[in-house]
């Protein structure tokens, strides 16, 4: 098959600035190649990197985009503009994956040589599906998401699939360090730092987590990019979070470090943690949890808030724990959540191990075998 995957508007391919849906579509375009598909992935210019270019049987084509910004209305409006870009410049094919909003509007009416239109929902809806017609397939990354995009046009019920995210599960998944027998308890965070991911909970709960006796020696990492071109809330947020972890913690137990965008890199920050807590209270944007998968499948138990798109993959009690983030007490429940995690490693070890295999399924060689099958069926 002749296979496009169009990206957004304001991210790399390679994706050397990040972004869980360019990493994710960077691999399986890898693996359709590997399996001998011609695919050509379409993303905006960057740095130096030519116009044209092919490696690992991956052709890549570049053009003009936009640097992300903080208005939905302002990002909407550069989407249009690369989505008319991009169909002006868009090669023939068999499939034509599309990650953004515009473009899908008149891409089946108006340039059949694309092929069969897949959209690929990694976001939650934002009122564009009503407007959808002739596609031939939807990818919700969850069964949240996929309940969004029926609300807004049903008629996509026969033709919306749940896909999930893949992750690098065999990288991820390589051997851990054993630890010192004194060693503390590493409490991680990975993703954007951005004030919808629950993160001035977190240090509300670690706050009270400090001030409980009897607990072994613990640390917390938080490993995330904060400008707003990558999606934080800004410097000053970042500012903010280090200073109220150096004021709640006691001195060198808590470090807020710069992003890793290098796969082999982020993996050795994941398999550095034994508790892996997102409590993201994004209930309009969260859908699926890219970094918890991958955080599972390095050996991490995963503490999340009660948000409909985990509830896919993380079974309370048996592969990792969730907690009421709208409850009045929220802070309190995170920090008891975490405090039994610390107190008991038998449980830490059995939930850690599950999720491991949980994520397993995630992995990019099981997602490319399933999308391709499913790619050659379409009519």
């Amino acid at each position: 098959m002749k296979i496009n995957v169009v990206m957004g508007f304001f991210l790399p391919m390679p994706p050397a600035a990040g972004g869980a849906t360019e990493k994710s579509w960077h691999q399986l375009a890898q693996e359709f190649a590997r399996r001998g598909h011609e695919v050509t992935i379409v993303s905006r210019t960057w740095a130096a990197w030519p116009q044209r270019e092919c490696c690992d049987g991956v052709q890549y084509l570049r053009l003009p985009g936009f640097a992300h910004t903080r208005r939905l209305a302002h990002n909407l409006w550069l989407d249009f503009r690369w989505s008319l870009r991009v169909w002006r410049a868009l090669p023939a094919a068999d499939v034509t994956v599309v990650n953004c909003v515009a473009l899908p509007l008149w891409l089946g009416w108006c340039r059949r040589q694309a092929g069969r239109i897949v959209v690929m929902t990694g976001r939650m809806p934002k009122g564009q599906y009503r407007l959808y017609r002739r596609l031939d397939r939807v990818l919700a990354v969850s069964s949240a998401v996929r309940s969004a995009v029926l609300s807004e046009n049903p008629r996509l019920d026969a033709i919306i699939r749940i896909s999930g995210y893949p992750i690098d599960w065999t990288q991820l998944a390589a051997p851990r360090l054993v630890p010192a027998a004194d060693a503390p308890v590493t409490i991680g965070y990975v993703g954007r730092l951005h004030q919808e991911k629950g993160l001035s909970l977190l240090v509300a709960a670690l706050r009270l987590l400090a001030q409980q006796p009897g607990l072994p020696p613990w640390r917390v990492i938080l490993c995330g990019p904060s400008d707003i071109a990558h999606g934080g809330s800004g410097e000053a947020y970042a500012h903010h979070l280090d200073q109220a972890l150096t004021e709640a913690l006691p001195p060198g137990t808590a470090e807020v470090r710069a992003p890793e965008f290098a796969a082999a890199q982020l993996g050795e920050v994941y398999r550095s943690l034994d508790v892996f807590c997102y409590p993201s209270l994004a209930a309009q944007g969260e859908t699926f949890g890219v970094a918890v998968a991958e955080a599972m499948a390095a050996g991490a138990v995963p503490v999340v808030s009660d948000l409909p798109c985990f509830r896919d993959f993380i079974r309370p009690g048996e592969n990792g724990e969730v907690f009421d983030h709208a409850a009045a007490d929220a802070a309190g429940r995170l920090a008891g959540t975490l405090a039994r995690l610390l107190t008991d490693p038998a449980r830490r070890t059995r939930l850690a191990t599950a999720a491991r295999e949980t994520a397993r399924a995630y992995d990019f060689a099981t997602c490319a075998e399933r999308l391709l099958a499913d790619f050659s069926q379409l009519k």
